[in-house]
């Protein structure tokens, strides 16, 4: 499912959200300019679940060389679709949430979920060598928030019926609730897994998602939403 627009206009303009999706483009067309030293640049500032965990046993590592790559792998992408799809679903669920929190708070609100998307990730696969980039955990957090605060918005979702794309208009929490459904059973899956292999890294996405459900109650002023 593809979700193209919602129902809920921004009371201000979404200057946080524009500036997130900026900074991830500006990131990625500068990874495309690598070449081959893309691969070099990725383990650099990627988070590599298993340097985290053995970074915790030297005591000559700093805190800021252990933390620093969680935060700047969500402004990582592997890819075009992975760009642009994260992008997609920032701009459509990302402007409501920056006005419920404000500009500020939501900025902190989003590197906390990316934070707590991506220790999610490393904890349930802990040996893993694989550089884990994008910033679809920060993103879940955003939906995790939507799902909270707007959850009869109407989402606007392109659909496959068999061999053909139909345009639906879906309750925020069927679209949502179904979203986060999906990652946690994909999660599931990767459970126990011995092979090393990339992906999608379905815990962060369900480490995002909880986390923004949490946090979006301590930051979020206390009014009542005409859509919740």
């Amino acid at each position: 499912m593809i979700p193209l627009r919602d129902t809920i206009p921004s009371d201000s303009r979404p200057i946080a959200t524009i500036g997130l999706i900026a900074v991830n483009l500006v990131l990625f067309f500068y990874e495309l300019s690598l070449g081959r030293e893309l691969d070099i640049f990725i383990m650099q500032y990627g988070a590599v679940p298993i340097k985290f965990i053995r970074a915790g046993y030297v005591d000559d590592v700093s805190w800021v060389s252990r933390f620093f790559p969680l935060f700047t792998s969500m402004f990582l992408h592997g890819g075009w679709i992975h760009v642009l799809g994260n992008m997609l679903y920032l701009w459509i669920f990302g402007d409501n949430v920056e006005d419920r929190l404000g500009h500020g708070r939501f900025v902190v609100f989003y590197l906390l979920c990316g934070l707590a998307a991506a220790l999610t990730q490393i904890y349930l696969s802990p040996s893993s060598r694989i550089p884990m980039v994008g910033a679809s955990g920060a993103v879940a957090g955003v939906l995790g928030a939507y799902f909270l605060l707007f959850p009869f918005a109407r989402i606007t979702t392109l659909v496959p019926w068999l061999f053909v794309w139909e345009f639906v208009e879906l309750p925020a929490f069927v679209f949502l609730g179904f979203w986060f459904l999906l990652q946690w059973l994909q999660g599931l899956v990767t459970i126990g897994q011995v092979v090393d292999v990339g992906g999608v890294a379905w815990w962060a996405h369900v480490g995002g998602f909880v986390s923004g459900l949490v946090l979006v109650r301590m930051l979020a002023p206390r009014r009542r939403s005409r859509y919740g």
